[in-house]
Parts: C-alpha cells; structure tokens; sequence
C-alpha cells in the first residue's frame, strides 16, 4: 500500500473521529449536568441532615456519592458511543458488559430504594412521635406531680436520645428487606437472622420493661405513703429518743423505712422481669441471687430489730449502771488510786463503765443478729470478743486493786516513816505492787504467758542481784564494824554456869 492509499483511508476515518471526539466530549458535559443537577436535587431533600443529625459534616456525603455514581454510569455510556463510532468492538465490549450488569441491577437497586426510602419515613414518623410524645409528657402536671422526670435540659437530652434510638431501630427493621433486594445474601443471610432474633426479643422486652415501669410506679408510691405516714406518727421522735439521730444525718428513719419498703416491692419486680425475658444465662443466676436475698429479708428484719432493741436496752443500761455507780461514789476511785488530774475530765468514771456496758450489751444482740443471719465469720468473730471479755473485766479489776492497794501502802508509809530520804521507799513500795498487778493482769489476759512469766522473773531476779551486790560491795565496811562490836561482846560475856545448875531455893 502506498502512500496515498494510506492517506486515503485515514481520511476516510476522520469523520468517524471527529464525531467520536465530539460525542465524547458533548456526552462528557452531558454527564456533568446531570450529576450537577442529581446533586442539588438531592441537597433539597437534605438526606444526610436528616439521617445524621447533630453529627459533623462528612466529608463523603451521601449526595455526593449519588451523583458521582451516575455521572460515571453517564461516562460508561458515553464510552460505549466513542469506541462503537470508532469501530473498536473489542475495546467497548467491556464496558457494554459492565452497562448490562448495571442495567441488570436497576430494578433491584429501584426496589432497595424505595424500601430504603419507606423505612426511612416511618423512621421520621415515628421518631417525630416519640419526641412530640416525650415533650407532652415532660411538660405534663401530673407527671410533674408525680416527680416522674427532672426539670431542666436533661428531659429533653432524653426525648431526643430516644426519638434517634427509635430512628435507627425502624431503618434496622427495614435493611434485611434492602439487602435481600440488591441480592448480597453473603451479608443480607446472617443479618437477616440476627434482626428476626432482635425482632422476637422486642416483645420480651417490651413486657420486662413495662412489668418494671408499673413496678417502679407502685414502689415510689408505696414509699411515698410509708414515709409520710411514719414522719406524721412521730417516728422522728422515736428515733431521738432511741438515740438513732446521730446515725441518720442526712435523711430521717420514715424515709430509711420508705426506701427499704421501695426496694422491698422492687426485687420481686425485677425478678419477674427478668422471667420474661427469657435470657437464662443472664436471668438464672439473677434471678437466683434475688430468691436468696428475697428469702433472707425475714431474718435480715428481725437482725435489725433485733440491733435496734440492743441499742436500745444498751442506752437504758447504760443511764442505769452511770446513775448507780456516780450515786455509790465510783466517780472518787481515781482519786484514792492516786490517777486523779487537775482539770476535770469530759466523762467521769461511772460514765465510762455505763459506756462499755452499753457496748457489751449491743455486742450481744448484734452477735445474735448476726447468728440469724447466717453470717458464720462475723459471729465467731463476736463470739471471741464476748468469750474474752471476762478475762478482761478481771485483769482490769486486778489492776484497780493494785493501783488501790499501792496508793494505800504509800500513804500508809509515808505517814509512818520520818525523813525526807526515806519517803523514796513509800513510792518503790507503791510502784512494786502496781507493777506486780500489771503482770497479773497480763497473766490474766493471756498475753504471752511465757513472756510475761519470765518477764516478772527475770524484773524480780535483777532487783534482789541488785540489792545484794548493792549491799555487799556498798555496805562491806559497814558490815566488818558491825560483825565485829558483836564478837567482841560475845567475847565479854560470861555466863554462871553454877547459878544455872543450882536449884532454886524453896521458901515453903
């Protein structure tokens, strides 16, 4: 082929490229009207303002993404026309293809669509009820009455929290069926499955949460009525008197008593909600758990009665024991013990005792309370406490006695012996009978016997080796003048060994 043959048969191709390139061109601009005009008709609908509300604007919006789409499904076309003007089959039949598949999928896509766009009504319907709803109850009296929502931005925090939870759930409901419609069975299949279990749990719930909400209304109103009834019959004034005001600093003993009847109707409430709901792993060992504390409530009651009353006879106790000991003079003890201060104590001794015989008595009912309630350890532990108490009573009694009886040998002494020098010893013999009531006391409270033993005898054996080495190295000169003046008087005394032999006279 020459030259001119072959210029020929280009020329004859130039029209085919010059309509190519225009098609081109002009279906190019074609495409970008159209998703030009897709974008904004979708930007009026407002799709992405109504679908993520309250969220920040993404960067890939859902318009956008639309109109992109079509505008390449728009190009597909147009290189279809290019390629078939041009005669290259084998380069357009891909892309004819690929229109064919997309072509294929329209009424699939159509139908995802419209069930995409129900859904997404009754969405909206739904929601705006839920919110108009939430907002009529929020400003209702008598809900408002009844303390059944909160004043402020939380209601409404609230209201549009469920309106949006509401939202999704319906859009969730409907995107099985949008799936199943674009045929995608790998996600639509176990999605499916997984909405039909939430969709069976719903009635569930539904019924747990209603069984709840009426629970709750009944509690809050039979704690309402309990508490005002008690705060009207002087239940206050029985708590004071009981002395139980100091433990009830923020709150009364009617509302404790309100709140306990409040959680009392709560439990079986929960139990029974938790019953419909048909979970077992979660509602066995709930429900198990509240069977238990429901079946101890009888003897947690009587514990705490059983706690009240101890408190109550350990007050009365204790007014009786400080009345009669400060009337029996108790309260001068310390001062025949020598313990007595200059500045006058907050509580006398008759005061303390009637205390520590109040505490013994509530340690008492609180060890029975405690044997109710089958709290092992902790009765144990208070029956050690109770069981050691007299080994205490008796050590503390010892060593009343020693402080008593030192103080009296010192004052007894230092009454007999004349001289300042000697007025040591009044103290040395006072502090030794302290010292061995203490160990005594020790003894008695069993704190390390073996210890305390050889303590008390290793203290005694130093005092004597102290006094004997004190004597014999000290007093040596003493002792040699003394010994001797006493032999030399028994060298100069004779004894008439014939007077002694000789019979007495007989003056008869």
């Amino acid at each position: 082929m020459n030259v001119a043959d072959m210029l020929s048969s280009y020329l004859s191709k130039l029209p085919n490229v010059i309509i190519a390139l225009l098609v081109l061109l002009i279906g190019w601009a074609i495409a970008k009207i159209i998703e030009k005009a897709v974008y904004k008709g979708l930007r009026k609908t407002k799709i992405d303002d109504k679908l993520f509300a309250g969220k920040k604007p993404s960067r890939y919006s859902s318009e956008k993404v639309i109109s992109k789409v079509v505008y390449f499904i728009a190009l597909i076309i147009v290189f279809i026309l290019f390629f078939n003007i041009l005669h290259l089959t084998t380069v357009a039949s891909p892309f004819v293809s690929m229109l064919s598949a997309i072509t294929a999928a329209i009424p699939s896509v159509l139908k995802a669509g419209l069930l995409l766009l129900l859904g997404w009504a009754a969405a909206s319907v739904l929601s705006f009820l839920v919110k108009k709803i939430g907002i009529k109850l929020s400003t209702s009296d008598k809900v408002r009455k009844w303390n059944l929502v909160s004043e402020g931005k939380d209601i409404h925090q609230a209201v549009n929290a469920a309106s949006q939870i509401v939202f999704y759930l319906v859009l969730l409901v409907f995107l099985p069926g949008v799936l199943s419609s674009l045929k995608i069975s790998g996600i639509s299949g176990p999605f499916t499955n997984m909405m039909e279990s939430v969709l069976a749990f719903l009635p569930k719930l539904f019924a747990a949460a209603l069984i709840v909400l009426i629970g709750w209304l009944v509690a809050r109103l039979v704690r309402d009525i309990i508490t005002n009834f008690l705060a009207s019959i002087g239940t206050e004034r029985f708590a004071a008197r009981m002395g139980l005001s100091i433990y009830l600093k923020d709150t009364s003993l009617s509302a404790v008593i309100g709140t306990i009847a409040y959680v009392l109707i709560l439990i079986p409430v929960v139990i029974s909600a938790l019953d419909q709901l048909d979970v077992a792993g979660i509602s066995k060992p709930a429900v198990s758990m509240l069977n238990t504390i429901l079946n101890m409530l009888p003897n947690i009651i009587i514990a705490i009665v059983l706690i009240l009353a101890g408190m109550w006879t350990g007050k009365w106790v204790n007014t009786m024991v400080s009345g009669l000991l400060h009337r029996a003079g108790f309260d001068s003890v310390l001062g025949k013990m020598g313990m007595e201060t200059g500045t006058p104590a907050k509580l006398s001794l008759s005061q303390v005792v009637g205390m520590i015989a109040q505490i013994i008595v509530i340690l008492l009912f609180t060890a029975e309370a405690l044997q109710i309630v089958q709290l092992h350890f902790l009765v144990e532990i208070a029956t050690g406490i109770i069981a050691y108490l007299p080994n205490v009573l008796v050590a503390v009694f010892i060593l009343g006695i020693g402080l008593y009886a030192g103080e009296m040998v010192r004052k007894v002494l230092a009454s007999i012996i004349k001289g300042q020098e000697f007025k040591s010893l009044a103290a040395i013999a006072k502090y030794t009978i302290i010292a061995l009531a203490f160990f005594m006391a020790l003894d008695q409270l069993g704190v390390a016997d073996t210890i305390v033993n050889s303590a008390f005898i290793i203290v005694l054996s130093g005092f004597a080796l102290a006094f004997g080495l004190s004597f014999g190295l000290g007093g040596k000169d003493f002792a040699s003048r003394y010994l001797s003046t006493f032999e030399r008087k028994m060298q100069n005394t004779e004894i008439d060994k014939n007077r002694k032999n000789q019979n007495p006279p007989n003056h008869m």
